[in-house]
């Protein structure tokens, strides 16, 4: 049994490592939830980060109420059920951080970002994750902490 809460441990950690796409889930102004594509790379400490226009929809959600959750796939092989895709939910509190080592990471993870990173209604968001969900296939559904997430880092 240890070797396959580890297992699962490993999977949800190469997911969150990886960044990359996700969707990220808000609140709107009335409570209700508001789904939008985001790309996301992992912090120093691995938690995600995201570059977003205060523009967008999301990052007014954000300002009004941190709450949000994030959703990290990585797509079945060709040919493979589509609901066979494993993947990892997060909840969690989303911010701005000014940190520039953040933005850096960003970038270096995502140089495509650089044409737009410095611009005044661009910010970084760090994820604070409170908890996540992995389903790693049929049957292998998997509530992580905050800590099973990260181990000893």
């Amino acid at each position: 049994m240890a070797d396959k809460t580890q297992s699962n441990q490993m999977l949800a950690r190469e997911l969150l490592a990886a960044g990359g796409a996700a969707t990220l889930a808000t609140l709107t102004p009335a409570g209700g939830p508001f789904a939008s594509y985001v790309v996301t790379a992992p912090a120093g400490d691995g938690a995600p980060l995201m570059l977003l226009s205060d523009l967008a929809e999301h990052a007014k959600n954000l300002t009004r109420d941190a709450r949000a959750s994030l959703l990290f796939v990585r797509e079945p092989e060709p040919g493979s059920d589509q609901m066979t895709a494993m993947r990892l939910t997060l909840t969690g509190r989303a911010a701005k951080d000014a940190d520039p080592d953040g933005r850096r990471r960003f970038v270096a993870r995502h140089p495509e970002a650089a044409r737009y990173a410095d611009f005044s209604d661009f910010s970084l968001y760090r994820f604070d994750i409170e908890a996540g969900h992995l389903v790693a296939g049929f049957g292998r559904i998997v509530p992580l902490t905050k800590q099973e997430l990260f181990g000893d880092a």
